[in-house]
């Protein structure tokens, strides 16, 4: 791929344009990147920013660690309502990538702890490397999580699991996290970032409305009671196959000059 845009570094992030891929970096190795208010506020931005032509995004962590949660020197002195605002901002920032318009694909090796697996969950595929391991420690630390991993994290590894991790710290290797929901990909070391990018390059090639309802109603519908869920996927399947880059790869597939599906 061709860089587009040359890369635009905020304190804790970096951001570089790869023609439609957005590649979203955590910069703060040598606190195994973690999270302070200046990196999510610049997330918080930078997915507001988006480029128009971006299809896809992979976000990662620079160094040895995904990472490793929550700043501990942030949330030292932080008052009752401190708390509250400081977790409301968490929730903001991880609810865009969650509601990204396009898809959002993690890349975690190393530690993905606290507040980096509840940023990881917010992401719409997950690859891991075999380094990776996860941890939510908030429970041994007399506070609870506050990005919206009490909502997200049960919805991939069940309240059972997340309840074992927050009251005992049981930390979950990588193939139990495989095993578990946490990721859908796992690679040895090294190999996790070429993963992410191919997988951003073929989501790309996507009909964006198609990406779009995948992102945006596939869990609603999962969310809903069967009625509800029912019609949203009608009123979904519609508008898909309504829009005219759909009508154009429904002729082209018809005709033989699409690409047909196969093997990974």
């Amino acid at each position: 791929m061709n860089e587009q845009a040359g890369a635009v570094v905020a304190t804790g992030l970096k951001v570089e344009l790869r023609d439609t891929i957005a590649w979203l970096r955590l910069e703060r190795p040598d606190k195994r990147n973690a999270l302070d208010l200046t990196t999510i506020r610049a997330l918080l931005q930078t997915m507001d920013d988006l480029p128009e032509s971006i299809r896809a995004i992979v976000l990662s962590g620079e160094g040895a660690h995904f990472c490793a949660g929550l700043d501990l020197n942030e949330a030292v002195e932080m008052s009752v309502g401190e708390g509250i605002a400081h977790s409301r901002l968490w929730q903001r920032a991880f609810d865009a990538v969650e509601n990204a318009p396009v898809p959002v694909i993690a890349v975690m090796q190393g530690a993905v702890v606290g507040g980096g697996l509840e940023l990881a969950s917010a992401a719409h595929l997950r690859v891991a490397e075999t380094s990776a391991y996860y941890a939510l420690p908030e429970g041994l630390r007399g506070i609870f999580v506050g990005g919206g991993g009490a909502v997200r994290i049960p919805r991939l590894i069940g309240v059972a699991r997340m309840t074992d991790m927050l009251l005992t710290g049981r930390v979950l290797s990588a193939k139990e996290g495989q095993q578990f929901g946490l990721s859908q990909y796992l690679l040895p070391p090294g190999e996790g970032l070429d993963q992410a990018f191919a997988l951003a390059a073929r989501v790309a090639c996507n009909a964006p409305l198609s990406n779009y309802a995948v992102l945006q109603a596939l869990p609603r519908i999962a969310r809903a009671d069967d009625a509800a869920g029912y019609l949203l996927e009608s009123l979904m399947a519609a508008i898909a196959q309504g829009d005219d880059e759909a009508k154009l790869r429904l002729q082209d597939f018809l005709s033989g000059r699409a690409k047909k599906a196969g093997p990974s």
